[in-house]
């Protein structure tokens, strides 16, 4: 190419613009565009971000080829990053990494372990060869799984599941209750404390990484027992374009193997087909020890798409 590559940082004014980049990766990638504008607006709002320092666009002869951003909000030593890349441009892909590592490293500096993750579809636009040059690996593959929605069956009872939820399982929403939000968040950080990447955070600093002050609470459940108290919490968000999205389904781990969590999951699938959703989908650790893969694929969850994580250590 003869056109001179340009980099500078990314404003709030390009959400538009980079969100036309990543739907022209996911067509490449997946088959369909998945990006919604206002992911990308929390992106670049995001209040451990400095545009100025942490993100970056790639312009060839005035279009924009590539993004990248890096934020630190995972504890000490662990940066993580986003890079999208069109086809046929590695000098951009290049370029981004390279800043991408220099900003990393000075996010982690002073840290015994620093490293840097980047999450990438198994079959990204981006060169996975030059990753494997500059030292990634590959720790974790993720899937992102959708089902269709019925809404003459997805809101009937859920008689059908096996094991059967406990007698007296009941569940309450957290529109009303202040409390409640702050239980919710509680049975997250509890119910996903084991699992892979996780980072303890309070209250304030858990919604700033959720982009959940303005979550629309009626959308989140608490799981109870009559002589076990809150025993699981289902977090969804109805803020995508394409679906309704399950956040965190968790189940007390000495509660786990019960029925419970597939009777959130049924929930959750009644409650968006209430909506006029035609479809729910979630993110799932492939890797998983609490049997998470297998439960959404017992009730009917299909891999939609794959995304691997890659990480730079120093």
């Amino acid at each position: 190419m003869t056109d001179l590559l340009t980099v500078r940082p990314a404003g709030p004014g390009d959400a538009s613009d980079i969100c036309a980049l990543l739907n022209a990766v996911d067509v490449i990638e997946i088959g369909r565009p998945e990006t919604d504008l206002g992911t990308v607006e929390a992106d670049l709002n995001h209040p451990d971000v400095d545009l100025a320092a942490d993100s970056w666009l790639a312009f060839r002869g005035g279009r924009l080829v590539a993004y990248a951003l890096v934020w630190a909000d995972s504890g000490p030593g662990r940066v993580d990053g986003d890079h999208y890349v069109l086809p046929g441009e590695d000098e951009a892909a290049l370029r981004l990494l390279t800043l991408m590592e220099a900003r990393a490293a000075v996010l982690a500096a002073g840290s015994p372990k620093a490293r840097l993750r980047i999450q990438l579809n198994v079959k990204p636009t981006l060169d996975l060869g030059l990753l494997r040059k500059r030292g990634y690996r590959t720790i974790r593959r993720y899937q992102v799984m959708t089902r269709a929605l019925a809404p003459d069956a997805d809101t009937a009872p859920d008689t059908d599941l096996s094991p059967a939820p406990p007698a007296g399982l009941a569940l309450r929403d957290c529109a009303a209750d202040e409390a409640d939000r702050r239980r919710a968040h509680v049975l997250v950080e509890e119910t996903f404390a084991a699992h892979f990447g996780h980072v303890e955070r309070a209250y304030e600093p858990w919604l700033d990484h959720l982009d959940a002050r303005d979550l629309d609470w009626s959308l989140v459940w608490i799981a109870s027992l009559p002589a076990e108290g809150d025993v699981g919490v289902l977090l969804t968000r109805d803020d995508r374009t394409s679906m309704g999205w399950l956040s965190h389904i968790g189940v007390r781990a000495d509660l786990r193997g019960r029925g419970i969590g597939g009777h959130l999951l049924r929930h959750g699938f009644a409650a968006y087909a209430a909506r006029g959703r035609r479809t729910v989908g979630l993110g799932v650790d492939t890797h998983n020890e609490t049997g998470a893969l297998a439960l959404y694929e017992a009730h009917g969850m299909a891999l939609h798409y794959a995304v691997d994580t890659w990480e730079l250590t120093w």
